[in-house]
C-alpha cells in the first residue's frame, strides 16, 4: 500500500484500527553509559547505529577493537534474532528452480520473493549482533551490483547474496571468482548468453571497469575484447530450452588471451582453469589494490581519504592475498581512520535503519501483509536507495555528496517524524514505553531530558546547538523543570523530541 501523508504536527494521531494499536514494552528505565569517543567512532562505521545494547556489548567485550575482532569471525558472535529471522519470509526457502517454476505456475511472483528478500536483508541490518558482516555484504554486493528486480536474474538473486555472505570476510579473490561467474551476474550483465562466435562485452568490460582495476587501470579495448572471450561458456539458460546453469565447452573462445599483464594459451574447450587464474590475476593487480583501498577508505573513514590511508590499506591487501580481515584491521588502524571526523553523511538507508535501531521497534514475525516487517518495504522504497534496487551496474554512489539533496534530507525528516509518532507501521512490533527514555528521576531540567533521551537515540550527548535546537523547537527553556505529565500527556512534546534529534547532525551522520 502506499505511504500517505500523516496528519499535521499540531493535528491529532491518526486513528488506528485496533489491530494497528501501538503496543509498548514493559515499564522501565534505561540506563545508558556512552561510549568514549574512539570506541564509538568505530562502531558507528562499522554497524547499522549505535545502540544503548551494542554500547553494552561493545563495553563488555573490553573496547572496540576487541568488540571488532570478534565481529570478524561472524560464527563466533551468538546470534538468536538474526537466526530466527530466516523463517519469517518462507519463499526465501525456494532453490532459484523452484522460484522459476512458482512462477510458471502463478503462485509465487519473483517481485514478491524479491521484495521478501529486501525486507530481511534490511530485518537483518536492524537486529543481527553479526554488524560488521551486515556492513561487510553490503559494502561488496554494492561494488559487484545485480539488481534485485532484473527480470532474468532474479531467480537467482537470492543465491548471489548467499555466495557474497558466505565469502564477506574471506578474501577478494574468493569473492571475486564466486561472484563474476555466478548465474546472477552472468544473466545481469549478458554473459550468460555469451559465445565465441558471438561475444557480449558487458561483463568483460564491468569486470575491469567496476570490479577490479577502474577506469584508471591502463586496460584497453583490445584488453575489454580479451577479457570478453576469456569469460565465454558460463551459461544459463531461461525458459527455454530449459531452465539451467551449465558451463559449455562448445562455445568457449580458445584463442589465446591477453589482458594487460595477463596472458594465457587458453587452449582448453574447458576454459574454467583459464578463467580462475585471470580471475586471480586481476584480484592481485596493484591497481585493483588500491581502487578498493581506496573505496574502503572512502566508504569508511573519509570522503578524501589521505594519500598514505589509501596506501596502507593497498599495501596490507597485497601482503595478505587479498584477505579482507587484515585489510580492514589496516583500516581502522591507520591514523587516517582515528583521526577523520563524524562527517560521513548516511546513506537513505543507513538512516532509516540507525532510526529503527535508535528508536527500539521490535518486529514481530510478520502475519500479513500490515505488519511492520512486510508494510515497512513501502517505507523505505521511496527512499530511492531500498537494498539492491540501483539499476545501473555500479551500484549506489558512496559519496555523500550524491545523498545530501534537500529532497532527500526532507524526505528522511519524514520517515523520522512517522517513526517517532508511531503511525504507520505499528502491527506486528513492539515500541518501547517512553518512560524508558526520560531521566530516572523526574520532574527535571529539559536539558536532563534531552540529554538522557539523546544517549538513548544518538549514543551520545547532545552538543549545545542541537539542544537549542530542540528547545526551541517544543517551546521550553533548556533550564525549566518539566514533568512525565508535561511530555507524555499528548505525546507531542515527547515526540518533537525524539524527531528533533533524529533530525540532527548527530543521526544524520555516522
Amino acid at each position: 500500500m502506499p505511504v500517505v501523508d500523516p496528519p499535521g504536527v499540531q493535528e491529532v494521531p491518526l486513528t488506528r484500527p485496533r489491530r494497528q494499536a501501538v503496543r509498548t514494552a514493559p515499564l522501565g528505565k534505561r540506563k545508558v553509559t556512552p561510549l568514549g569517543a574512539a570506541d564509538r567512532h568505530l562502531v558507528r562505521r562499522f554497524s547499522w547505529g549505535l545502540t544503548p545494547a551494542l554500547g553494552d556489548e561493545v563495553r563488555l567485550a573490553g573496547g572496540s577493537r576487541t568488540w571488532f575482532e570478534a565481529q570478524l569471525l561472524p560464527s563466533s558472535v551468538t546470534d538468536v534474532l538474526g537466526t530466527a529471522l530466516n523463517s519469517w519470509f518462507p519463499a526465501l526457502t525456494m532453490s532459484p528452480l523452484q522460484i522459476f517454476q512458482a512462477q510458471a505456475a502463478g503462485t509465487d511472483l519473483p517481485w514478491e520473493v524479491m521484495r521478501d528478500f529486501s525486507r530481511w536483508t534490511v530485518a537483518r541490518r536492524v537486529y543481527s549482533r553479526r554488524q560488521v558482516a551486515e556492513v561487510m555484504v553490503d559494502f561488496w554486493s554494492n561494488l559487484l551490483h545485480v539488481p534485485i528486480y532484473h527480470d532474468e536474474a532474479w531467480y537467482w538473486r537470492w543465491d548471489y547474496d548467499r555466495v557474497i555472505r558466505l565469502n564477506a570476510l574471506t578474501s577478494f579473490e574468493k569473492l571475486l571468482k564466486a561472484t563474476i561467474t555466478h548465474p546472477a551476474m552472468g544473466l545481469y550483465l549478458d554473459n550468460a548468453s555469451s559465445t565465441k562466435d558471438a561475444p557480449n562485452e558487458n561483463l568483460g568490460r564491468e569486470l575491469l571497469e567496476l570490479h577490479t582495476v577502474g577506469v584508471d587501470g591502463g586496460y584497453t579495448e583490445a584488453d575489454v575484447k580479451a577479457s570478453a572471450r576469456m569469460l565465454t561458456g558460463y551459461r544459463v539458460d531461461v525458459w527455454w530450452p530449459a531452465f539451467r546453469s551449465f558451463y559449455d565447452p562448445t562455445v568457449h573462445d580458445t584463442r589465446p588471451v591477453k589482458v594487460m599483464g595477463f596472458s594465457h594459451a587458453n587452449s582448453n574447450p574447458d576454459g574454467r582453469a583459464a578463467t580462475d587464474a585471470y580471475l586471480s590475476y586481476l584480484a592481485r593487480h596493484p591497481a585493483t589494490a588500491r581502487r578498493l583501498a581506496r573505496r574502503l577508505c572512502t566508504v569508511f573513514s573519509s570522503e578524501k581519504p589521505s594519500s598514505a590511508h589509501v596506501d596502507a590499506v593497498a599495501k596490507a591487501y597485497l601482503a595478505n592475498g587479498t584477505s579482507i580481515k587484515p585489510t580492514l584491521r589496516a583500516l581502522v588502524s591507520h591514523p587516517g581512520f582515528q583521526s577523520a571526523p563524524l562527517g560521513k553523511v548516511r546513506t537513505p538507508m543507513e538512516d532509516y535503519i540507525a532510526t529503527l535501531r535508535a528508536l527500539g521497534i521490535a518486529m514481530n514475525r510478520p502475519s500479513n501483509d500490515e505488519s511492520f516487517a512486510n508494510a515497512m518495504y513501502w517505507h523505505y522504497s521511496g527512499t530511492d536507495n531500498a537494498p539492491y534496487e540501483w539499476h545501473a551496474p555500479d551500484g549506489y554512489p558512496i559519496t555523500g555528496a550524491a545523498w545530501s539533496s534537500a529532497g532527500r534530507v526532507l524526505t528522511s525528516f519524514r520517515l523520522h517524524r512517522d517513526l517517532a509518532s508511531r503511525w504507520w507501521p505499528t502491527f506486528d512490533a513492539v515500541f518501547p514505553d517512553p518512560v524508558s527514555m526520560l531521566p530516572v528521576t523526574m520532574p527535571a531540567t529539559l536539558q536532563a531530558v534531552v540529554t538522557n533521551i539523546g544517549l538513548n537515540l544518538l549514543g551520545q550527548k547532545p552538543d549545545a546547538g542541537t539542544c537549542a535546537a530542540v528547545s526551541a523547537l517544543v517551546g521550553i527553556p533548556l533550564s525549566r523543570t518539566v514533568t512525565r505529565a508535561d511530555l507524555l500527556s499528548d505525546y507531542w512534546t515527547f515526540r518533537r523530541l525524539l524527531v528533533a534529534l533524529l533530525d540532527s547532525p548527530i543521526h544524520l551522520h555516522r
